[in-house]
Formats: C-alpha cells, structure tokens, sequence
C-alpha cells in the first residue's frame, strides 16, 4: 500500500522528500496543497512536473480517496462515497445552504447501533475513523467547493466561509461519533485550528452515550451538541433504539443539559416521525401521534433546546412508512402550543440518498 502523505507529520513529510533528493521546501509547499485537500499530485502545479509524477508512483495524497460522487437535482447537494486505504468505505455530504456550506461527515465505517428506521446501521460496524480520515473527508469538501470557483494554480490555502469554503460541519454521517470519542475531539481541535472553523459551528449528533457526553463536559469545547431522541418513553425509544436499553431518556437527557448548561449551549433534539402500514395497507401513526408529541413537550418544558423534526426519508429495507404533512405539521404545532421551540428539517439531496438516515454504501463490497 501506497505511504499516505497527509498522515505524515511536517518533519516525517520533510525526511520522506529529501531521501527523494528534494529540497526541504518541498515539504512545505506539498503540506499546503495536502491542507487544500489536493486529491493528486498532478493538481499541484508550483511542483516539478518531474516529482509530481515520482509522487504519483510511490504515494497518495489524502486517507481518502473518491469513487463516486452525486450530485442533486437542485444542485445544492454532493454525496461523495470515500474508500479508505483498507478497502472500507464511508459516505460524506456537502451541502450549499443559505447561511453557507455545511459538510455532514462520517465518524465510523458502519454503525453498531442497530437503529430500526436508518440505512447506516444494516451493514454494521466494521471500524472506527481515524481523525486523518474524519479531517480529509472535509477537505474534500473544501476542494470541491474551490474547484468550482477557481482553476487549481489559484485556490488559496485557508479561506473562510465569505469566499465559498466549509463554514460548518456536522458530525451526523455514518457511525456514533461518542463510540470514537477521542478521535473525533482530536478532529474537531483539527477542524477549529487549522482550518478555522468556530466550534459554534461544529455540531455533534449522538444517540445517546452517556459516557461520551461526559467526556466532551470534561474537554470543554463549546460545540453544538444534538441528541437523536426520536420517541418520549423509554418504551418505544427501546423499540425503535437498541441503545436506550444501556441509557435511558433521563439519564441521557441529563447528561445533555449537564452539557448544555456549561456552555449555555441550546440542545438540539432530533426527533423522525415515523409511519406504519397496517393490514390494509393504511398508513398510522407510529411515534408522531398527538399523545406522543403531548409527552414530548412535557419532557422538554422549560428546557433551552431546539426539536427538530424529520419526516422519515424512504429507506427500502425497513418496515416504517413516510407520513404526509399534514401530520408533521400537526404534531410540531403541539409543540408550538406548548412552548417548544421547534422546526422542521428541509430535507437535501434526498434523490441521491444523502438525507438524514439515507446514508449508507450502495455499492458496498
């Protein structure tokens, strides 16, 4: 297997391009073209056409490498899905919004949490992300974006969100980011130092890990923290999420407003209204009945956060059903009457499978 370059560090970078009787400046110029999120050597231009192609034949450039992209009809979405140096594969999303470009990353290859309405559990886990692999998933992002703005001899190292880069990251992909918890805070320092990204842009969405919540109190970041809640009752969050049977909704919740309390932080809480066929073929209601949403705003009242609410997006091998709008508008309005701050999510890229629970390798090994 190829040496990766990004995963050297600056003077592991600079020793490898000098035993290549390389100036050590070099070494500088390739870090630059690597944090840029070059997918080649043959993009980077103020190299020797030379060394580029002795790179070519001995090194890769990122820990990740593209085998296909899609884009959605509205031109606002990218699903890019990565291979990793192993073979393992993973899904990212960039998404181009009004407030600017977000990139949903993956934290792990598969997901062991066993969700019944979600695409990324079915294969299960196969392994966790290094921070590397977590880091160039953004920077492919970043290039993407670029490459669509400028020709690659003018991309410019370390823009911000004003010239069309990343501006936000949500850490909502593939995988439980708080069963990689030490990786995922290494990313995060990563992603907020050298690439400048606030950490009240950087959001985490976990289903619940208790433990994990309690490490990010103690590392003391003020980053957004979202709960993947989704039912009111230990008895059908249990039905639907396997993990509530290890953490309960209260110890869950109050070790997220231990977190939010901290920072005085508003706690996102992510909540899929899911639908069932009946015998006939009927759609019911599944979690997003009025008395559901009654115990939800009881559960909730008084506390700063934001529900978020899902209409499920179709995934083929689960047996729950999308409900109509008139339904996800009357539940959030039960919330509303009862004074909870709530939204629904604008769904993106759901016709190439890239919207929330849709992730997952369709042309998995």
């Amino acid at each position: 297997m190829k040496p990766i370059l990004f995963n050297f560090t600056d003077s592991e970078l600079e020793n490898y391009i000098v035993q290549m009787g390389q100036p050590k400046f070099r070494a500088r110029q390739l870090r630059e073209w690597l944090m840029r999120g070059a997918p080649n050597f043959s993009v980077m231009k103020n190299i020797p056409e030379t060394l580029r192609n002795d790179l070519d034949a001995v090194a890769q450039t990122l820990p990740t490498k593209i085998i296909k992209k899609l884009e959605s009809s509205d031109g606002e979405t990218t699903k890019f899905l990565l291979e990793l140096p192993d073979g393992e594969q993973i899904e990212s999303v960039l998404m181009r919004t009004t407030y600017g470009n977000s990139v949903c990353v993956s934290s792990q290859a598969g997901c062991a949490m066993g969700c019944k309405f979600c695409a990324s559990t079915l294969l299960g886990l196969k392994r966790n992300l290094s921070s590397n692999e977590i880091l160039s998933q953004v920077l492919t992002a970043q290039w993407e974006l670029r490459s669509a703005r400028n020709s690659a001899s003018n991309i410019r190292p370390n823009g911000d969100a004003n010239n069309g880069d990343v501006s936000h990251i949500v850490i909502m992909g593939t995988g439980e980011p708080l069963q990689n918890t030490e990786n995922v805070i290494d990313f995060i320092e990563r992603a907020n130092s050298t690439l400048g990204i606030s950490w009240r842009r950087i959001t985490l969405s976990t289903c619940g890990i208790v433990d994990g919540i309690d490490r990010l109190i103690e590392w003391g970041r003020p980053i957004n923290l979202a709960i993947s809640l989704h039912a009111p009752t230990d008895e059908l969050r249990s039905q639907i999420m396997p993990i509530n049977n290890r953490y309960c909704l209260s110890d869950v919740l109050s070790a997220a407003w231990r977190f939010t309390d901290l920072h005085n932080r508003q706690l996102m809480i992510e909540y899929i209204l899911l639908g069932r066929k009946d015998e006939n073929g009927e759609t019911y209601l599944y979690n997003a009945t009025p008395e559901y949403a009654e115990k939800l705003s009881e559960l909730l009242s008084g506390k700063n956060c934001m529900v978020n609410l899902i209409p499920w997006n179709t995934v083929d091998e689960r047996d729950f059903a999308s409900l109509s709008g008139n339904a996800v508008h009357r539940f959030q309005d039960i919330l509303i009457k009862n004074g909870i701050h709530t939204r629904i999510r604008r769904e993106r890229g759901t016709d190439i499978g890239s919207a929330c629970g849709q992730l997952r390798l369709n042309n998995a090994k």
